[in-house]
């Protein structure tokens, strides 16, 4: 592995995924792509949330974009998560803003433009039999990545 690609998220399951990448990044001297997403209504409800913030700060977080919120919550979920290997892992925070029913096409073209060779992501299990299936972004990023994907289940 040259370079990796995470997607994160602040779930457990994410955060697990993004220490192992870690891991296998340092003992591999690659670099690590950690990609954060938004969505336009997930951004608008953190802004709606922080008005009232905004008096007591005299902060103006309107001026902020939501690809630069993705990024500082990417930014935040990597320190907190990879710990005592941020002195080991090259990392870089790319934030996208996307709707989820495009997440997989954006997780397939950032990965291409970073050069990525290996993908880690998230699944999940649906079936009631116990047979692991995953969902939808997981499964195209299966079926279409050039590369190795590593990816945990939920």
């Amino acid at each position: 592995m040259q370079r990796g690609f995470v997607v994160i998220d602040d779930t457990a399951m994410h955060r697990r995924l993004l220490e192992e990448a870690g891991r296998f990044a340092a003992n591999s001297d690659a670099e690590l792509i950690l990609f954060s997403w938004i969505t336009p209504e997930q951004f608008e409800e953190q802004l709606d949330a922080l008005e009232s913030v905004e008096e007591t700060e005299r902060t103006n977080y309107r001026e902020f974009t939501a690809q630069e919120a993705a990024v500082r919550f990417g930014r935040q979920v990597a320190e907190e998560t990879l710990g005592t290997l941020v002195d080991d892992v090259t990392y870089d925070v790319v934030g996208e803003v996307t709707e989820k029913d495009e997440l997989g096409s954006t997780v397939l073209e950032v990965a291409e433009k970073h050069g990525c060779d290996h993908a880690f992501i998230a699944g999940q299990k649906r079936s009631p039999t116990g047979k692991a299936l995953f969902g939808d972004v997981t499964q195209r990023v299966i079926l279409n990545f050039d590369g190795f994907v590593t990816t945990a289940m939920e």
